[in-house]
C-alpha cells in the first residue's frame, strides 16, 4: 500500500475509485404506473436508436446552439435569481402551450424505467455538487452538511420528483403543491445566500441542476437500460421536464428542455463538456463532504439495532439523547442499499468522461487512442495532461491544482488503470447485493416540512482523499460481500 498522499493535488495524480460490475443491469422497468397515467399502445418494432441529423438551430426559439448556451453561461444569467417577486406575492401557473396528454405519457415514461430513472438521477446530483455556485449555497443552508439532514434533504429530493411524475399536474394536487413548496424553498435560500454575500440561486443554477435530474439519462441512456416503449417517449419526457422546469420559475431562454429531445441531447452534450466534466475533474473544496454525506451510511452509522440518539450537542460534546431511533447510518444507502460511496463517485465522473475514467475494454481502447494522438509520436513515458483531454471550464471558481498526468503503461489492461487498482473489493461487489436498512420515526421524511439544521463541521477535500488512501481490515474486506 503506498503511503498516504500529503495534500489533495498528489492524491488525484495517484487516486479515485475506479471501475466497478456493469450497472446496465440495473435498469429495470415497472409494469404498472399510477392510475392515473392514461396508458398508451406498444407499437411493436419500434425503437429510439435511429440516427438523427444534427442540427445548428433550436426550434422555436431562433437561437443558435452557441447563443442559448452562451447565454446560459453569461453572468446575466449567473446574477439573475431563480424568481425576482416577493415571497408573498410569488404565483405559479402553468405555460399556456401546456399540452396535458404529452405531458402525461411523459410520466409514464418514467414509470416505465423509474428505477433506471432514479439512478441516473443520483448520479446526476452527485454531478451537480461539483458546480462551484451551486455547492456554496448547498453548504450555506446547514440543511444538508452532515450524514443525516443530508438523507432527510436528498429522500426529500427524491420524493418531490417521484410526486411530479405520480400525480397530475393541476391547480391543489401534491405535484402542484411539492413544486410550489420547491420554488418557494429556491427563493428562500436565494434570500438568504444574498444576505451572506454568497450570489443568490439563480436561472443559471437552476437550469444546470436541471442537467442532474435529465443529463445522464439522456446522453447515455444504455448505461441504465432506459428503453423507449412508445413512438415519442423521450420528445414526452423532455417536454415534462421542460415544464417542470417553468413551474419552478426557470425562464425560456434558460431552460435546457428545448422543443424537441434531439436538440435536448445537443444542448446536455454541450454542457457536460464545458460544465460537468472539467467541474468533476477539478471538484471544489467541500465537494467530496457533500457527496459523500448523501450516499455514505458507514462513516455515520451504527450496528443495525441502532443507538438511540436524535443528533449532536456541539457544545456539550456528547450525544443527545431521545425515545426515538432515527434511519441508522442515514445517507443514501438507506433508500437504496446498492449505494456505495466509491463506485457512486466513479460512475459519476465516468459518465461524465472525466479522463481517466475507464469501464470497459472498449473504453479503455479508446482512452489510449486518445492518448496516442496526444503524444504526437512521442515517447510512451510521457505524461498527458488532462486538461490537453477535455475542454476548458466555463465556470469560475475552481480551484488551482497541477495538472493530473496519464501514461500509457497504466492504461495497458483494466488492472493497470490507476482509479480501477484504487477501487476496493467492497465498491466493486456491493453494487451487486441487496442488504435491507431499517429506520423509524426521524427516517420518515414529509417534503412540505422544512429539512432539519445542522451544526456538522464541513471536512476538506483532502481529509477525505487521505481516508480513500487506509487500506481497510481484512475483516472489513470479508464483511462487505455480506453487509
Amino acid at each position: 500500500m503506498s503511503d498516504v498522499p500529503t495534500s489533495c493535488a498528489e492524491h488525484r495524480r495517484t487516486s479515485f475509485p475506479p471501475r466497478i460490475p456493469a450497472f446496465s443491469q440495473l435498469g429495470t422497468r415497472i409494469s404498472k404506473w399510477p392510475s392515473n397515467i392514461p396508458a398508451l399502445s406498444l407499437k411493436p418494432g419500434h425503437s429510439d436508436s435511429a440516427p438523427v441529423p444534427k442540427r445548428t438551430g433550436l426550434s422555436g426559439v431562433g437561437l443558435s446552439m452557441e447563443d442559448f448556451l452562451d447565454g446560459l453561461l453569461s453572468k446575466e444569467a449567473e446574477d439573475q435569481p431563480s424568481d425576482n417577486v416577493p415571497l408573498e406575492k410569488l404565483e405559479m401557473k402553468l405555460p399556456d402551450d401546456f399540452d396535458e396528454k404529452r405531458f402525461n405519457q411523459g410520466r409514464r415514461f418514467y414509470w416505465d424505467n423509474c428505477y433506471a430513472m432514479s439512478t441516473s438521477m443520483m448520479l446526476g446530483l452527485v454531478a451537480v455538487f461539483a458546480v462551484p455556485s451551486i455547492l456554496r449555497i448547498l453548504v450555506s443552508t446547514r440543511r444538508s452538511n452532515s450524514t443525516f439532514t443530508a438523507y432527510r434533504r436528498y429522500l426529500s429530493t427524491l420524493l418531490h420528483t417521484v410526486t411530479w411524475f405520480e400525480h397530475e399536474l393541476k391547480p391543489g394536487t401534491k405535484s402542484w403543491k411539492s413544486l410550489y413548496a420547491v420554488r418557494t424553498r429556491h427563493l428562500k435560500a436565494g434570500n438568504a445566500a444574498k444576505l451572506k454575500g454568497l450570489g443568490v440561486v439563480s436561472q443559471r443554477d437552476i437550469a444546470l441542476t436541471q442537467y442532474g435530474f435529465i443529463g445522464f439519462s439522456l446522453l447515455k441512456p444504455d448505461k441504465f437500460g432506459i428503453t423507449q416503449l412508445q413512438e415519442g417517449d423521450w420528445e414526452a419526457y423532455v417536454y415534462s421536464w421542460r415544464v417542470i422546469g417553468q413551474m419552478i420559475g426557470l425562464e425560456d431562454r434558460y431552460n435546457i428542455c428545448r422543443k424537441t429531445a434531439e436538440e435536448t441531447r445537443q444542448v446536455c452534450q454541450a454542457l457536460q463538456d464545458r460544465v460537468y466534466t472539467p467541474c468533476l475533474e477539478n471538484v471544489p473544496e467541500y465537494y467530496e463532504h457533500a457527496a459523500r454525506v448523501m450516499l455514505d451510511a458507514e462513516w455515520f452509522a451504527h450496528w443495525f439495532q441502532g443507538v438511540a440518539i436524535s443528533g449532536f450537542d456541539s457544545r456539550s460534546g456528547q450525544h443527545k439523547k431521545n425515545n426515538f431511533l432515527y434511519c441508522v447510518g442515514s445517507g443514501m444507502w438507506s433508500v437504496n442499499p446498492t449505494v456505495n460511496v466509491s463506485a457512486m463517485l466513479y460512475l459519476t465522473r465516468y459518465l461524465a468522461d472525466v479522463p481517466g475514467y475507464v469501464y470497459t475494454e472498449t473504453d479503455r481502447i479508446q482512452f489510449q487512442r486518445k492518448l496516442r494522438k496526444q503524444l504526437q509520436g512521442k515517447s510512451s513515458d510521457t505524461g498527458v495532461d488532462s486538461t490537453s483531454l477535455m475542454s476548458k471550464p466555463a465556470l469560475s471558481g475552481l480551484p488551482s491544482l497541477p495538472p493530473r498526468l496519464h501514461y500509457m503503461r497504466d492504461y495497458e489492461k483494466l488492472e493497470t488503470v490507476p482509479n480501477y487498482k484504487q477501487l476496493c473489493l467492497k465498491a466493486k461487489y456491493k453494487i451487486a447485493f441487496f442488504t435491507i436498512q431499517f429506520g423509524v420515526k426521524k427516517s420518515l421524511v414529509d417534503i412540505f416540512v422544512e429539512d432539519p439544521i445542522d451544526d456538522a463541521k464541513l471536512i476538506p477535500n483532502s481529509e477525505y482523499y487521505k481516508k480513500d488512501m487506509v487500506e481497510e481490515p481484512w475483516h472489513k474486506k470479508c464483511l462487505s460481500f455480506i453487509w
